[in-house]
């Protein structure tokens, strides 16, 4: 996989809120679209990995686009919308927790990128990936950015689409499996999660088996308190 060896900004470059000045150069260059790239759910122990692909409209950039986790849960809800509304174009992708297991978890965050960005109904020339890597197969030109989702408003713009979808998509499986309260926790290593693996058991295909403390041989994990 490609690591580029410039994808890390040193600490004073980092901004206070992410800003389009990256888009601005590249679609100056004649690299537009560019879109952003960005995962939720790489720490769980249950649930999918889900990416998000999005396109801004450089007219139409919702105000206050920021990392996911920097956001109030109401404000991730609300931009979720204006995004949806506003953007050029976005997708989403995910890979499930029996595909993380059979393939690791970078792998599947990746490839969840990929798909995410190959299904975007307008073809990007760029691409913006949060993180180290870039996804193999991308079919476009890409910069990997370390804080990406502090930097760029495409890839905060996809950090909250993928993070609030994930999210939606883990209080569904609480309705399906209540005793869990995956509502609460969405999947992570909380005491009430593992608790209730020990009390219930794990739930094939939602809980990743190659996860600890679900994997026979791994090492212990420090619990995280809601």
């Amino acid at each position: 996989m490609n690591r580029p060896q410039t994808a890390a900004p040193l600490l004073f470059d980092l901004p206070q809120a992410p800003d389009f000045s990256i888009e601005k150069r590249l679609i100056a260059r004649g690299k537009g679209p560019v879109c952003g790239l960005d995962e939720a759910g790489r720490g769980p122990l249950a649930g999918p990995v889900v990416a998000a692909a999005v396109i801004l409209d450089p007219k139409r950039i919702p105000k206050g686009l920021d990392d996911s986790k920097r956001l109030k849960p109401c404000d991730r809800e609300r931009l979720f919308e204006e995004i949806v509304r506003k953007a050029v174009a976005v997708s989403v992708a995910s890979v499930a927790a029996d595909g993380i297991d059979t393939i690791n978890i970078l792998r599947a965050s990746l490839e969840a990128m990929r798909r995410a960005a190959a299904t975007l109904c307008v073809t990007p020339r760029h691409a913006l990936v949060d993180g180290r890597d870039i996804p193999p197969g991308l079919g476009c030109d890409a910069d990997a950015l370390i804080k990406g989702d502090q930097r760029s408003q495409s890839i905060a713009a996809a950090s909250i689409v993928a993070k609030v979808t994930r999210d939606r998509m883990m209080t569904r499986c609480a309705a399906v499996h209540p005793s869990y309260g995956f509502e609460f926790h969405m999947g992570y290593a909380t005491v009430r999660h593992r608790t209730a693996i020990v009390e219930s058991g794990a739930v094939m295909r939602i809980h990743r088996m190659t996860f600890a403390p679900l994997k026979a041989d791994a090492e212990p994990m420090a619990l995280e308190f809601e």
